[in-house]
């Protein structure tokens, strides 16, 4: 690991040259006509498809994946694309290393697929870079779901309101817009979703905890949020009460969502995917209220990526964590410690933070610290099987690394 580190650190010409073109050009030129050459090379597959567009900040995997499985708990023949997998029938997809709305090409082709497997239904995990740039052209939305809008992606938006925007893309077209009504976006989004608008939230909306109650294994008030998301699809989709609570209670989650990597040390291990500031906030809350001992966070922050929600991460980090390892998550060409160095800018207690930019000697660690009835954190990659360092992607696994650590404990 420590060879890795030594990243590199110029970018290329090419690299330098396409950061001279505004965004929009390239979307516009290249991105926009890729899409249209796709969708038409593969004959429109999502036109025989009701296409459920899930997007937000936080929680679209999740939601995604809990409403693909009430739909096909209900007997709708359903597919999904989300940031883990590819779902059609019995064929589970890898979608990428770090992958979250496919390219067009590789949309239209699973679109194909799923059409031609006689699929009707297609729960596709949407996001702000793939609505900006065309990549979701074509997909032919029936309904469009959103989680929340946090600070997140910045680097390419830059301004909070245009991520705003690029989210509100998934709602111009759509039969139904699923909103959140305690959320932010709640209010702008209602002005320009079409169809039928259809609310959740904890205490008010058309589906709420009150008139809706379930059980759940999902640990956190998110998680609640995400369960009434799936609710407010599958009731507009008329699928029966018994049905929507039965899968839910059911449902034991997903890898590297608050997954717990079991061990008999007396401490408890979750791998968590959160790397954005409300991500962190809500996971480390979540972790809190189970009441450890003392409750440690590792995570570290991506190379190239939102620079500005640095400060902020080590901010909610080092309020709610006892103690903080701050370390390396797909630097990039970037230098893991100025990274480092920009998340702990935002905490006040620099006494609670540890830096170890070498991942796994980071993981080594904490758990090394862990004494009984302590839990131990590690955020920002969750499902993800790799590091980017410098232009190169690594073989990486955060339950791996754990399970290496316990054995050395």
């Amino acid at each position: 690991m420590a060879k890795l580190l030594k990243t590199v650190r110029n970018c290329s010409f090419i690299c330098r040259l396409r950061g001279l073109i505004p965004e929009v050009l390239v979307n516009y030129i290249y991105h926009f006509p890729q899409a249209l050459l796709a969708i038409s090379y593969y004959g429109y597959p999502a036109k025989d498809l009701k296409v459920i567009g899930v997007t937000g900040t936080d929680g679209k995997t999740t939601t995604a994946t809990l409403i693909y499985e009430i739909l096909k708990k209900a007997g709708l023949k359903t597919a999904l694309i989300s940031t883990v997998s590819a779902k059609i029938g019995s064929k589970d997809l890898p979608t990428g290393l770090h992958v979250t709305s496919p390219h067009p090409w590789e949309l239209q082709r699973l679109l194909k697929l799923i059409r031609d497997k006689g699929f009707k239904y297609l729960v596709l995990e949407t996001t702000s870079h793939g609505l900006e740039q065309f990549r979701l052209l074509g997909a032919n939305f029936y309904i469009g779901l959103i989680t929340n809008v946090t600070h997140e992606h910045l680097d390419y938006h830059k301004t909070f309101k245009n991520y705003l925007k690029a989210k509100a893309k998934l709602f111009k077209k759509t039969k139904f817009s699923v909103l959140n009504q305690d959320d932010s976006s709640f209010a702008p989004l209602k002005k320009v979703a079409s169809g039928k608008i259809i609310s959740y939230g904890l205490k008010s909306g058309d589906y709420h905890l009150k008139n809706f109650a379930f059980k759940t294994r999902l640990l956190g008030e998110y998680n609640l949020y995400n369960c009434l998301a799936a609710i407010s699809v599958a009731k507009t989709l008329g699928i029966k009460n018994e049905v929507i609570r039965q899968v839910i209670a059911d449902f034991k989650g997903m890898i590297g969502r608050m997954e717990e990597i079991k061990t008999n040390k007396g401490f408890r291990v979750f791998v968590d995917f959160a790397h954005t500031p409300n991500g962190l906030k809500n996971a480390l809350k979540t972790l809190k209220s189970l009441k450890p001992e003392h409750l440690m966070a590792v995570f570290g922050a991506a190379g190239l990526r939102d620079r500005t929600k640095r400060p902020l991460m080590g901010q909610v980090a080092c309020q709610l964590a006892d103690k903080v390892i701050l370390t390396a998550e797909d630097p990039r060409t970037e230098a893991v410690n100025q990274i480092i160095k920009a998340i702990a800018s935002g905490c006040k207690s620099q006494d609670k933070i540890i830096k170890e930019p070498d991942r796994q000697k980071a993981i080594n660690l904490a758990l090394k610290m862990a004494q009984k009835g302590d839990i131990v954190g590690i955020f920002g990659k969750g499902h993800e099987q790799s590091l980017c360092f410098g232009t190169q992607e690594y073989p990486w696994s955060d339950q791996e690394a754990v399970k290496k650590a316990l054995k050395k404990k």
